[in-house]
């Protein structure tokens, strides 16, 4: 007879799909199933984003908080996403032209 711990199989099941894991969870408390959770190392990098500081007027931040409200962001979130998407058309317009 050997003195090996017995690996106890684990109560929660194993998904198909990450919607499939979301709905258990949703259903289920994660302090039941705490002593099958163990630690883990995790690295974060330094610095994930630069920043840009546009000055702008009043009434253009105004326009820009008005019509990010109306897509549930904030002004910064919606300029983000306008420069990301006009960057993308320049690149493919110049890469067009080369």
């Amino acid at each position: 007879m050997t003195m090996q711990k017995e690996r106890k199989k684990s109560r929660i099941p194993e998904f198909k799909t990450i919607a499939e894991e979301a709905e258990f969870w949703d259903t289920h408390d994660l302090t039941d199933y705490w002593d099958e959770f163990k630690p883990v190392k995790a690295r974060f990098a330094d610095k994930l984003f630069d920043r840009v500081t546009i000055p702008v007027d009043a009434d253009t931040l105004a326009q820009l908080d008005t019509l990010a409200r109306e897509e549930a962001l904030n002004a910064t979130a919606l300029a983000r996403r306008w420069i990301l998407e006009r960057l993308k058309q320049e690149i493919r317009a110049r890469g067009k032209a080369a």
